[in-house]
């Protein structure tokens, strides 16, 4: 017996205004429109923000192949295209709602003009047009809105291309919204395209130039390529899967101490240092999802953490791969298949280790020379109910003045007794992660002339109460804490009576 059926259309207006809260920012809906420059070909896309109050506009030009008139009538057409379709290798899409839904999730006016071998067509969707009669139909407009078509003269020269105008800016355009907060949007959209198409602007993948009020779009790289004081990358690592092959590769990234200035805010990303950290996941080049440890985690999901910051792995995935990682229309959620998530939490478990002991670096220094220990000033001893952090006292500063206290030895003890049970963790840790690094210690920043007095001092006490050689007091105060940090200084120290 067949079921009985009816038609249930949605009504254009609610589900236009509805789909208009997907929750897209300015910056994701503006990549969405890049996408599809980069899906027909272009080889340059201009965006524009033009500020004139409430009639403020944002323009998007691509030099792309452009499209005849029913494939612009397709391309704004909302789900003429079935997600579920198999797609060209290169292509960026996959819902068939990106710019209409990007777009109106920002303007209230989306007006598309489009020149393919020299025709041209425009459509425009027009919320208030189409709110003027609340049973309307989905009607497309034809042609820009009346004082508009002065914003298209940018196509006129152009054998192909596409134009895209948001207009009417109410997601933007907000009460009390300033020139100067339009600038800063500007601003951020631009780190956030900077980041999503850093390997389609440089480098051997490069395949698109971005300019945003006729300023190129610098790449921003997470992971810091070619940085000299970069401790650590994996070999590329490919997994096979049912939808096409995933290749991993993982990174830490520079201490703070190994960085300039510059090249520390440079590359702390859109979100800062320990948000950036985690998973980067990629489809066809493009930066799908940025910093994420994808619900991954043992007993519970991972959080971002200051200890792991310097952490980040990059993942590919084919597009034959969306379903099967849960991408959203947005193109800013990925959630890993079941069958990776044990490999890609032992990739991840690695390199937040690795990540860890780079940035404790200070308390746990690494190995100054053929492996030779480093004589800590501070150890840490795990007792019954926690951990406790003890000065050592065989560091040669330490036991220096032990040595030679004489009658003074208790009141030594005693102080340093003190020192140990006053070590302010919870400030030290309130403080880093207030200020988003870790306090400066071991001369950090200091001039060689505040390390040079401290060094000759146990230098001295080495060779003339200790006995040792000068070739065997430089070896040890290479492996002493904080001083292996200053080879140069050790190599120019004399014997006392140099002095």
């Amino acid at each position: 017996m067949t079921a009985k059926a009816r038609k249930a259309p949605p009504r254009a207006m609610a589900m236009l205004e509805s789909l208009r809260g997907l929750g897209y920012s300015t910056a994701a809906a503006l990549a969405d429109i890049v996408d599809n420059s980069i899906s027909a070909g272009a080889s340059e896309v201009r965006i524009d923000f033009q500020w004139d109050g409430p009639d403020s506009r944002v323009l998007i030009l691509d030099d792309g192949r452009g499209m005849s008139d029913p494939e612009l009538e397709g391309a704004m057409r909302l789900g003429d295209k079935n997600p579920l379709a198999t797609r060209e290798a290169h292509d960026l899409g996959r819902f068939g709602m990106g710019l209409k839904t990007a777009s109106l999730s920002q303007c209230r006016r989306l007006t598309v003009a489009s020149v393919r071998d020299g025709e041209r067509s425009c459509l425009r969707w027009d919320l208030d047009e189409l709110a003027a009669d609340p049973q309307s139909d989905w009607l497309l407009f034809e042609g820009p809105a009346d004082g508009s078509e002065r914003h298209l003269n940018s196509l006129d020269d152009k054998a192909s291309g596409t134009l895209v105008l948001w207009e009417k800016l109410d997601r933007i355009v907000t009460a009390g919204y300033t020139v100067d907060d339009f600038l800063t949007m500007t601003a951020v959209v631009e780190t956030h395209l900077a980041m999503i198409f850093h390997r389609l602007l440089q480098g051997p993948r490069a395949r698109i130039k971005l300019l945003i009020n006729n300023r190129s779009v610098e790449a921003w790289d997470p992971f810091m390529s070619g940085h000299p004081s970069k401790p650590w990358t994996s070999p590329l690592a490919p997994m096979r899967t049912e939808s096409g092959p995933v290749v991993a590769q993982c990174h830490v990234l520079p201490h703070q101490d190994k960085l300039t200035k510059d090249e520390f805010k440079q590359n702390e990303g859109p979100a800062g240092w320990t948000a950036q950290q985690g998973f980067y996941v990629y489809r066809n080049d493009r930066l799908l999802m940025a910093g994420s440890w994808l619900g991954l985690g043992n007993s519970k999901a991972w959080n971002r953490e200051e200890a792991h910051r310097l952490a980040r792995i990059q993942l590919d995935i084919p597009n034959t791969a969306d379903a099967d990682w849960k991408i959203d229309i947005r193109k800013s959620i990925a959630r890993p298949p079941v069958a990776l998530r044990p490999w890609l939490t032992r990739l991840a478990e690695d390199t937040r280790e690795r990540a860890r002991r780079v940035f404790a670096y200070r308390g746990t220094p690494m190995p100054a020379q053929r492996n030779t220990p480093i004589e800590q000033a501070w150890r840490v001893d795990h007792v019954k109910d926690g951990i406790r952090y003890r000065i050592e006292p065989t560091h040669p500063a330490v036991a220096a003045v032990l040595d030679s206290a004489g009658d003074l030895a208790p009141l030594i003890k005693a102080m340093l007794r003190v020192i140990e049970e006053s070590v302010p963790v919870q400030r030290i840790w309130l403080d880093t992660a207030e200020n988003k690094g870790t306090p400066r210690t071991g001369f950090s920043g200091e001039p060689p002339d505040a390390v040079a007095p401290v060094l000759r001092t146990l230098f001295v006490d080495m060779i003339s109460r200790r006995g040792m050689s000068v070739d065997a007091a430089k070896r040890a105060l290479l492996s002493t804490e904080p001083f292996q940090n200053y080879p140069a200084l050790i190599a120019g120290l004399n014997g006392p009576e140099a002095a």
